[in-house]
């Protein structure tokens, strides 16, 4: 499950590099090296993946949703520096102050911050003072790990291994934010004129779902983000789960059949979307005499029809589902056969929209401080998605992991799978 293949990587330096992700925490004893390895693994897939952008690229904000690459790269690491050093390297002296209010993302507890929206406006730093920004933390973050004690490492490692999956996720947020933000320009630049997306597996048929109690969430071995967490009881009500995506061809015969202008099989909020929004097709979908092509990290492409279907909201998937006749798995069914290795391309190709809204599980606490902030928060009108997409980088996926979006975005490569469920 190496979705970073799709990524060209044409840096010799970076060949030959540690695996990620880092040791388990509990390893005994804590070798230090391997840890300072997979930060720099990190660090340089963030600079891997912006480095075909030009400073002009870096500096857009297509929409409020997306972030600057040059935000991305500075953002993250504010979080080391404001989680990290700041609090446990003695005598740190920040790169400079002001980058903390350009910087901060949502921690109201660390203090003020740039309006999400206007992040495109901070021409200031450059794209070289980024990097150097970037430089001073990473020096800083060596030197911190190298001279911790045993028992100082218990401390700053699970911030560390935090900060890391932080910035995978933003890595993956930088292609899908380039690529919102180079559909808006009519010349279709290309990304990476190479990139192609990966061929699915041959798969058909259904994964039979048996109705009774099982456990799900993070069942403690290695990395979580706190809302995959406590593991708890769930009822499968049983039933089946396809093993293949819903594919471009598939969506075709959907819009064939007048699916977007049938209000029927729309939520309300969900029609009112397609009005507002004109959707007749998938997001980055055109037609011209040639017939549908999309724009894609390479350019503008002819749809492939064998292809799963990407960038439809869950207002798009549920509406598809209700045409099928059919209708979307909860997370838990998802999880369920997904753990059993049931499913084809459960990662690396799409992220997955599910029925599940998107709230705590049970006896779910956050975290005390700023980092509680990363996740409890947002548990409010979302839906949950699975799995992993193209652009999610190599070792971040997991089969607990819970990603979660708003109904009406559609600018991740997200898709989804059908289900029927016995009653």
């Amino acid at each position: 499950m190496a979705a970073t293949a799709a990524f060209r990587d044409t840096r010799p330096a970076l060949s030959g590099r540690p695996a990620f992700p880092p040791p388990n925490l509990g390893a005994k004893p804590v070798d230090c090296t391997a840890w300072i390895a997979a930060f720099h693994h990190v660090r340089d897939e963030t600079e891997r993946r912006a480095a075909p952008l030009s400073p002009e690229d870096q500096q857009v904000q297509s929409m409020a949703d997306a972030s600057p690459t040059k935000w991305h790269r500075a953002h993250t690491t504010w979080f080391f520096e404001q989680f990290l050093l700041r609090a446990h390297l003695p005598g740190y002296a920040l790169y400079d102050e002001r980058l903390h209010y350009l910087f901060n993302s949502y921690y109201v507890a660390a203090g003020p911050r740039q309006p999400r929206i206007l992040r495109g406006l901070i021409t200031r730093p450059t794209t070289a003072e980024v990097a150097g920004y970037r430089a001073h933390v990473d020096r800083a973050v060596d030197a911190l790990l190298a001279q911790a004690s045993a028992a100082a490492l218990e401390t700053l490692l699970p911030i560390l291994e935090i900060g890391l999956y932080h910035e995978q996720q933003h890595q993956e947020l930088l292609v899908t934010d380039i690529l919102h933000a180079f559909a808006q320009n009519p010349l279709g630049p290309a990304y990476d004129a190479d990139w192609r997306f990966p061929a699915p597996s041959a798969a058909s048929g259904k994964v039979d779902l048996a109705r009774g109690i099982t456990r799900i969430g993070h069942g403690g071995e290695g990395f979580s983000f706190d809302n995959e967490s406590p593991r708890h009881d769930v009822l499968i009500q049983g039933g089946t789960l396809d093993r293949a995506l819903v594919t471009n061809a598939e969506w075709l015969t959907f819009m064939a059949d007048g699916g977007y202008i049938r209000p029927e099989l729309w939520l309300s909020d969900g029609w009112l979307a397609v009005q507002a929004e004109d959707w007749n097709a998938p997001g980055y979908w055109r037609q011209d005499e040639a017939g549908w092509a999309s724009m894609t990290l390479a350019g503008i492409r002819p749809i492939d029809p064998s292809l799963p279907v990407s960038h439809v909201s869950y207002y798009e998937a549920d509406a598809y589902a209700r045409w099928a006749g059919r209708d979307l798995p909860t997370e838990f069914e998802w999880e369920v056969a997904a753990r059993d290795g049931c499913l084809a391309d459960a990662f690396g190709s799409v992220w997955q929209w599910t029925r599940s809204a998107y709230t705590a599980y049970p006896g779910y606490r956050p975290v005390d401080g700023a980092l509680g902030e990363y996740n409890g928060k947002f548990m409010s009108n979302q839906f949950v998605l699975r799995g992993s997409s193209v652009a999610t980088p190599e070792g971040h996926a997991r089969v607990g992991y819970r990603n979660f979006f708003y109904p009406h975005q559609r600018w991740q490569f997200t898709g989804l799978r059908l289900s029927d469920i016995r009653i």
